[in-house]
């Protein structure tokens, strides 16, 4: 789960470390007086707000009122901005990078750090990325002053940077985290060490032990709370594309081949391993909701049976009067069956993947 940035630095405050002065806002209204400059930041869950419009600076209230109301109306790559966070706008001096992340790859903890902050360390060349592996027995001082000398700091800082880096440690494990990213980590012109902006994502698998968060739709679209609050896993993204199919597995390799052949999902949504009628109509019709130019059900019977799931989809386009071209592909138990329940409403099943992606993509454009 990922965290906006308000919650991530509400966090990182809770374990001290260093953050601006701030409050979040959900209307223009609810700015009654600031004294100091601030930074209004939309808060969303996708990278690139800062080129699209959704950082901006103001020096009095009027102004914050104005900027956070001409934020709050946006959208960002398809994302509509809900809420902002108004923070004090800091004096910087330099601008570094650090994260701690779980790198499977090695079977431990990764610190990384970079001189080179305020841009996504994918562009940072590697030999400027000090990247040290958490040791199984957790944190100890080498790791800072590997940290601290790539970033080239000096005694005073090298301290603040120790400090920072034992509490980031600490948060990571306690809360359960997967990623947990300081970028910028500001140095101000008086010497402050401060995460000026912060990523933070937690263990899906974890959050029956927060509660705080398992709760939290925030994040979510009106269809995706629609969907949470029904049971099904769904997610809107910003193609055209609407994918329905069973197990997650499936879904991810859905998608994967929809972009492999010039197609865009607009929307995922995962039936998992539900026979139930119902269910799909619900799934069906939810999907039908979010508009999508097409629709490409992708079912693999196993413990599903695709003549059940092609039950459900029938309900569905007769009950909802579905407009939306339906492309499919049925393969497994029963599927048969399925294609001739299909092709009573006028959907024609193939048992080929990439024949019914390539046919999803050709809809989708017309």
């Amino acid at each position: 789960m990922k965290l906006f940035e308000y919650r991530a630095k509400q966090m990182m405050e809770k374990y001290g470390i260093p953050i601006p002065r701030g409050f979040v806002a959900r209307s223009a209204s609810e700015i009654r007086s600031i004294d100091y400059p601030v930074a209004v930041k939309a808060q969303v869950l996708i990278g690139g707000r800062g080129k699209a419009g959704g950082i901006k600076f103001a020096e009095t209230a009027e102004e914050a009122r104005r900027k956070a109301d001409e934020i709050l109306n946006m959208k960002i790559k398809g994302e509509r901005v809900r809420a902002v966070l108004l923070e004090e706008k800091l004096d910087v001096a330099r601008e570094l990078y650090l994260s701690l992340l779980l790198d499977r790859s090695r079977k431990s903890l990764l610190f990384m750090a970079s001189a080179e902050g305020g841009v996504e360390i994918e562009s940072v060349q590697d030999d400027r990325i000090a990247m040290v592996p958490v040791p199984p027995y957790g944190y100890s001082d080498f790791i800072t002053r590997i940290l601290g000398g790539k970033m080239k700091l000096d005694r005073n800082l090298m301290s603040q940077l120790d400090g920072i880096v034992q509490k980031l440690y600490s948060m990571f494990v306690s809360e359960d985290c997967e990623l947990a990213e300081i970028n910028p980590l500001v140095i101000t012109r008086d010497g402050r060490m401060i995460a000026a902006d912060s990523k933070i994502t937690i263990n899906d698998d974890a959050l029956y032990r927060h509660p705080e968060f398992s709760e939290d739709t925030d994040d979510l679209t009106p269809l995706e709370q629609r969907a949470k609050s029904e049971g099904i896993s769904f997610v809107q993204l910003d193609g055209d594309i609407g994918v329905i199919a069973n197990g997650a597995g499936l879904t991810m390799a859905t998608l994967d081949i929809l972009t492999i052949n010039g197609g865009r999902a607009g929307v995922f949504l995962d039936l998992g391993g539900t026979d139930d009628p119902a269910k799909v109509t619900a799934a069906f019709n939810l999907m039908n909701d979010a508009k999508p130019r097409v629709i490409f059900l992708n079912i693999f019977g196993g413990i599903t049976k695709c003549d059940t799931v092609a039950l459900g989809v029938k309900a569905a386009v007769i009950q909802s009067k579905i407009r939306i071209p339906v492309v499919a592909r049925i393969r497994g138990v029963n599927d048969d069956i399925a294609k001739n329940i299909l092709s009573e409403i006028g959907i024609k099943a193939s048992t080929d993947l990439i024949e019914a992606a390539r046919e999803a993509v050709r809809a989708e454009a017309n």
